[in-house]
């Protein structure tokens, strides 16, 4: 990890490039060969920013000033970067740029819902990713689908990516709360670290609740005290801890 003053303002990590190292945002890397587990704790440091743990100055903008700086040091890049994309787009004209677009968002529904989302098209911009942490946190056992924490958590982080205000993503954080709640008292299951990756969702949550105004914060509060109380039926202590961050995050 890159030293505190460096991760002021962005979660940063140390990496070597060209026989020194360098300190590059999180969210710029991908993980090469990695398991669940890797994966789900990069989902977890990708989220904190959203909690409000790592937040930018408002006359900063979000990685794109960083990115310029470190491109211009670079002096060849084994693989295109953002800064080769960035020189490409520049020799486009505005009927160019829409007929990348319209390529971009025909190839990927990911794309689309990216689009939308930050564009705000559609009577409800949320939809599509509940529907995606319900088909993973609230799967059917009857056709044998399975739950993924990480994919998850990839939803909520998209969501980010493209709008990222506090009252989607916390809508979207108890959401999770709920259906993975929901899932295990419906079906009885019982698994140690989806169970952590719940209890840490439900800390998140009400870290950026508390952001959100009074008239915002206390449905959102009542939803996740109703997933507390479920949650006292599985055991493994999980109702227990979401008492004692309801009594530090909720009673504020």
């Amino acid at each position: 990890m890159a030293t505190e003053d460096a991760c002021e303002h962005d979660m940063l990590v140390q990496i070597r490039w060209q026989g020194r190292k360098m300190a590059v945002p999180l969210s710029q890397l991908e993980a090469i060969d990695a398991n669940e587990s890797a994966d789900e704790a990069i989902g977890d440091w990708a989220l904190l920013g959203c909690a409000g743990l790592y937040s930018l100055r408002p006359d900063e903008s979000p990685a794109n000033e960083y990115d310029e700086h470190i491109m211009a040091r670079r002096q060849q890049a084994s693989k295109p970067t953002w800064a080769d994309v960035k020189a490409e787009l520049a020799r486009f004209d505005r009927p160019g740029l829409l007929a990348l677009i319209q390529d971009l968002y025909a190839a990927d529904k990911d794309n689309q819902k990216f689009l939308h989302a930050r564009f705000g098209l559609g009577e409800d911009v949320l939809k599509p990713y509940k529907e995606t942490l319900d088909r993973w946190l609230w799967p059917d056992v009857l056709r044998n689908q399975d739950t993924s924490v990480v994919k998850a958590k990839q939803t909520i982080s998209s969501y980010k990516k493209a709008v990222g205000d506090p009252d989607g993503l916390a809508e979207l954080m108890v959401f999770y709360c709920e259906c993975a709640a929901g899932f295990c008292n419906d079906v009885g299951y019982q698994d140690d670290s989806y169970f952590n990756a719940l209890v840490r969702m439900f800390e998140q949550a009400l870290k950026i609740i508390a952001q959100l105004s009074a008239s915002d914060r206390n449905p959102l509060v009542a939803r996740l005290d109703k997933v507390r109380t479920i949650s006292h039926h599985f055991g493994y202590g999980v109702g227990d801890d979401m008492d004692s961050l309801l009594a530090k995050y909720g009673r504020q």
